[in-house]
């Protein structure tokens, strides 16, 4: 899923992050002697908010210069291991699916289930599973309060620790408890990645296949970095403890409410070490609305600010340096909301009241400015390893900008907000309020860039290039706002669970008892939808099975509506016109569903939870070339880019000839390429036959629709119930012959 970034930046890259560490601070200085003597607090308050900018990078660039890229060792035997799984209000089918997956994990261990909600639904949840259950009497020091008392009563070697809904894979243990070998290492952390791809802190772009959060750059870069440092630290989840490390330090952190970042920098002043281990074993639900999104991201910043205040980052003893500088970076990253803050407030201030922070604006400035901001972002994408995108980061600053602000105030507090569990549904509420910030630069942006004209054509207030500057950066400011804004209040989710986008093959049997193979997607546990070339009725009550590698899952269903089909442009083309206007075309039906037995269900949710099986099936990545990236790849076509061939969203079901030369049809995926002059994929559940030629029909297009082509490339898609296989298929041909249509597929 993950394409992992070098140990260290190129040499190419290396030479753009010197020439802005060198550049910058004499831009700065140069600064100094361009301060409006009339506006010496608004000038010093920019400047002030432009040196941050450079120590914050500074810093950043610090970390993540070199990244680690650890390899798994094997896991010793004989380790007792318990697993915890906190919860305190959580829905039961989220625990569900986490105690489901942790029982299931391969290396011997005792899963326990922590109720600070002491809910007998919990109890009998624990007793359907097999695994211990506990809970307290009170809630004292929340999350780290229930893990202690835990504590008391396990007694394994280590700890795995996952929250209530992030489910872990079959291999989590014995991908981990290997890196303890080494006895000082205290923990092993993970990342913690997200099956909910349309959460809030997602974004996707659908035709290219790229799909990236608000926290790639921390999980695929940062994270690296701090390792390098030995200054990684544990998120709470996803992670296995030492547990004599964890009673050097009596336990679990308490007193702030980041018992994660807390414990860590008490276990690195021990002396212990930290491992991360960047490949994602474990997937969780991301916030889904900006209520919940700000909300984590204000308890976070409040337990930093806690943990600063106890346990003194920068003159505490115990650190080493590089971990001071690491963990200061951490924590000072909130502190960008007042540096935001005054960069969307400036614009505004200039248009209406003519007051420039600067007394040299002309084209003196803009020699020395350009090339600092152009450095500035260049840098940035360059140290990210294609997983910072700027436009992404700035829309999510905007976005975060007053609740970080507010965040910071905790350094100087002594209160406790107390610990909330983030809200895991899709309806929490109206977001309208949560955007006022963003609503208010916009207004003001754009009542400051109408007032600053009009002010200048009646009193010229400002020269005319110190107008057309600040105008260029009011409008970026209302820009992002405008984004934020837009995408929050028109995110609306019309189901009460997530749909896994995994294309599978498979069939449904109407009341007639006619088979009409097709393709299963959208899965969730109580909807689908089903793609076919033949037509149901509205309300008809069907059977159904999905194809997985060696077996299949059953299911019943009601057919909720019928959405017409076309067959995809690039399909279209290799068809000759007479005969596409023949074709019956595609229909999409969305079917309500429940499973034909408990065991069914267990079965799919076993297949859908706790793997990256949508990132492999789908081909989607995170990973964008850099700048340097793409001027190698315009130079040299030959050059690698980002590992990731992109197809087009709309999939169609496809027949393709058995691999035993027995005359079967098959029945697979296919995925159109995304610019339609590359080849296309395939996946299907048994690995196609290799032939000089490759026949392949897509359902929807006729008996004359028949197309030929090539395929390579066969890759194995692991999962944890078996193998699919996904192909490259390339050099489509029209081919003129009748084919009969199926009535069934054979499975394999």
């Amino acid at each position: 899923m993950v394409a992992a970034p070098g140990k260290s930046l190129g040499r190419a890259s290396q030479w753009v992050v010197f020439s802005f560490l060198i550049y910058a601070p004499y831009y700065l200085y140069w600064r100094l002697g361009t301060f409006n003597p009339d506006a010496l607090f608004f000038s010093w308050l920019i400047w002030g908010a432009e040196v941050f900018g450079y120590l914050t990078a500074v810093m950043h660039i610090f970390m993540v210069f070199r990244a680690t890229d650890p390899q798994s060792l094997p896991a010793p035997r004989d380790l007792s291991v318990d697993v915890f799984i906190p919860t305190y209000n959580e829905s039961l089918d989220l625990v569900r699916h986490t105690v489901a997956a942790a029982c299931r994990i391969d290396y011997p261990h005792v899963t326990w289930l922590l109720d600070d909600g002491d809910r007998p639904e919990l109890r009998a949840l624990a007793q359907q599973f097999g695994c211990r259950y506990l809970a307290r009497t009170n809630n004292e020091h929340a999350k780290a309060g229930n893990l202690n008392n835990a504590l008391c009563h396990a007694d394994g070697e280590f700890v795995a620790i996952f929250d209530a809904d992030h489910v872990p894979g079959r291999s989590f243990l014995t991908k981990t408890l290997g890196f303890f070998s080494d006895p000082r290492v205290a923990f092993v952390q993970t990342p913690q990645d997200f099956y909910n791809l349309d959460s809030f802190q997602h974004r996707k772009h659908k035709r290219l296949n790229f799909v990236w959060t608000e926290q790639s750059l921390f999980f695929r870069v940062i994270q690296r970095g701090k390792d390098y440092w030995n200054a990684a630290f544990f998120c709470g989840s996803c992670a296995v403890i030492r547990r004599s490390a964890l009673d050097s330090i009596d336990g679990f952190a308490t007193g702030t409410i980041t018992e994660d970042l807390h414990t860590s920098i008490r276990l690195h002043k021990r002396g212990f070490k930290s491992v991360y281990y960047p490949e994602s074993l474990a997937f969780g639900v991301a916030p889904d609305s900006i209520r919940e999104f700000l909300v984590q991201r204000k308890r976070w910043g409040q337990g930093a600010m806690q943990v600063w205040r106890k346990e003194g980052i920068v003159f505490g003893r115990g650190l080493t340096l590089a971990q001071r500088v690491n963990y200061l970076a951490s924590v000072s990253t909130y502190f960008d909301g007042w540096q935001k803050l005054v960069f969307y407030i400036a614009p505004v201030v200039v248009l209406i009241t003519g007051i420039l922070p600067i007394n040299v604006l002309g084209l003196e400035y803009l020699a020395y400015f350009l090339p600092y901001y152009f450095l500035c972002f260049w840098a940035y994408e360059e140290v990210g390893r294609g997983y910072g995108r700027s436009v992404f980061t700035e829309e999510f600053n905007m976005a975060r900008f007053a609740t970080f602000a507010q965040a910071t105030l905790g350094l100087f507090s002594n209160s406790d907000k107390g610990f909330r569990v983030t809200d895991k549904n899709h309806d929490s509420g109206d977001d309208r309020a949560q955007v006022m910030p963003q609503i208010g630069i916009l207004v003001a942006s754009l009542f400051a860039i109408v007032a600053g004209i009009v002010l200048w054509v009646n009193y010229q207030h400002l020269t005319p290039m110190a107008l057309w500057v600040n105008v260029v950066w009011a409008t970026i400011n209302l820009g992002l706002a405008g984004f934020v804004t837009r995408f929050t209040l028109r995110r609306r989710h019309r189901r009460r669970e997530y749909r896994f986008e995994v294309p599978l093959t498979g069939q449904v049997i109407d009341d007639l008892g006619q088979a009409l193979p097709g393709v299963i997607g959208n899965v969730s546990s109580s909807g689908a939808a089903f793609v076919c070339d033949r037509e149901l009725r509205p309300q008809q009550e069907v059977m159904g099975e999905i194809f997985l590698p060696g077996r299949k899952v059953y299911l019943k269903g009601r057919v909720c509506y019928r959405t017409p089909l076309v067959p995809h442009t690039e399909v279209r083309s290799n068809v000759e016109p007479d005969r596409y206007e023949q074709t019956t075309g595609l229909h999409e039906y969305g079917m309500q569903i429940s499973w034909q037995s408990a065991r069914d269900q267990d079965e799919m949710e076993k297949f859908l939870f706790g793997t990256d099986v949508q990132w492999r099936m789908l081909g989607l990545h995170e990973q964008a070339l850099t700048p340097i990236g793409r001027m190698r790849k315009l130079m040299d076509r030959s050059a690698p880019g980002n590992g990731a061939m992109t197809y087009n969203n709309a999939w169609m079901p496809v027949y393709y000839d058995s691999a035993d030369a027995s005359g079967r049809l098959q029945l697979g995926v296919l995925f159109p390429s995304g610019n339609g002059r590359h080849a296309a994929r395939l996946l299907t559940v048994e690995q196609p036959a290799a032939a000089a030629e490759f026949f392949c029909q897509p359902l929807g297009i006729g008996e004359n629709g028949r197309v030929r082509g090539q395929l390579s490339n066969v890759q194995q898609v692991q999962t944890d119930y078996g193998v699919f296989y996904a192909s490259e298929f390339s050099r489509y041909a029209s081919l003129p012959k009748s084919v009969p249509v199926p009535v069934s597929v054979t499975t394999g």
